[in-house]
């Protein structure tokens, strides 16, 4: 059974123990045993052969894990990589279509434990289907699914090499950033409601990495509903967002009017691919990186 132990110091080093550690375990027996982020072990006899994914998120962290030939459906909206777009969907990440579900008879389902519904995830439970929660928060745990994903899949090598790959990315950027004059930042999840991220999500982590100063850090809520009158308040010097598609800023024109605001003033108003940074998986790192830049501009702008 593995439980990642957390050391933000030491990721690389982490990275390459588990690694020895579980080629060692995976020599000994075909069973597979992991701790998920709810703090259930799941146990498979043997590697997984029919995963089903229950989120994008999911769909791409397998793909990372070495383990996409291994998944059999997934979610709408799981379009990455591309092989994943044509994958056989059983609904969405917030209604599961059961009896496709339960037709599939996959060995192994990755769930989203904030996104998917509980109600049909402990269903799936109930019916005898190992089910894996995932609630990645920040870096390292992104990392840890990676790896632990592997585990369950058969698929170790790979995962440990991709997990390591990102933590070694993140690492750049943190060297990179680290000692940058901080940014006042409001980064925009949604529109109607209008959302944020606070401290704790991984976005949150992400402006930190890249210097910036998320003017929402210490709501409670991950993914806090917040007014527009509470961004004019905190006055930020950037405006990021995200939209309905991959090539879609227009969320940034609603900000435009607002002239007292500085990151109007100075068009600090910034557009990222949601599903650069809206997903815990790899591709984060490009997210970071136009992040990154983003906070740079609005830097020299000052």
């Amino acid at each position: 059974m593995l439980r990642y132990a957390r050391n933000d110091g030491g990721w690389r080093l982490a990275a390459a123990v588990f690694a020895s550690l579980l080629l060692s375990s995976a020599q000994a027996s075909d069973q597979r045993c992991v701790v998920d982020d709810i703090e259930h072990t799941v146990c498979l006899p043997k590697p997984a052969e029919r995963i089903i994914a229950l989120s994008p998120g999911a769909t791409e962290l397998l793909f990372a894990a070495g383990a996409g030939h291994k998944v059999i459906a997934a979610v709408t909206f799981s379009d990455f990589p591309e092989e994943a777009k044509a994958l056989p969907r059983i609904g969405s990440y917030n209604r599961f279509d059961m009896e496709a579900i339960v037709a599939a008879q996959p060995d192994l389902i990755i769930a989203w434990k904030e996104g998917n519904p509980r109600e049909q995830v402990e269903q799936l439970r109930e019916l005898g289907f190992p089910v894996y929660h995932g609630d990645q928060r920040d870096f390292l745990d992104i990392a840890s699914t990676i790896q632990r994903l592997g585990i369950l899949a058969g698929t170790e090598l790979s995962a440990n090499t991709e997990a390591t790959r990102f933590l070694d990315g993140i690492a750049h950027y943190r060297d990179q950033f680290q000692t940058k004059a901080p940014v006042r930042t409001f980064y925009q999840v949604w529109v109607n409601p209008l959302m944020t991220a606070n401290r704790n999500h991984f976005i949150g982590h992400a402006i930190t990495l890249c210097g910036g100063d998320n003017i929402f850090a210490d709501l409670d809520r991950l993914t806090p509903r917040i007014g527009v009158e509470a961004v004019l308040a905190e006055n930020p010097e950037v405006i990021i967002a995200g939209g309905m598609g991959e090539d879609d800023p227009s969320w940034l024109n609603a900000w435009r009017p607002y002239s007292n605001i500085v990151a109007v003033q100075k068009d600090n108003l910034f557009f990222v691919p949601p599903s650069t940074l809206q997903r815990p998986s790899p591709r984060l790192l490009d997210g970071i990186d136009l992040l990154c830049q983003h906070l740079e501009t609005a830097r020299g702008r000052r």
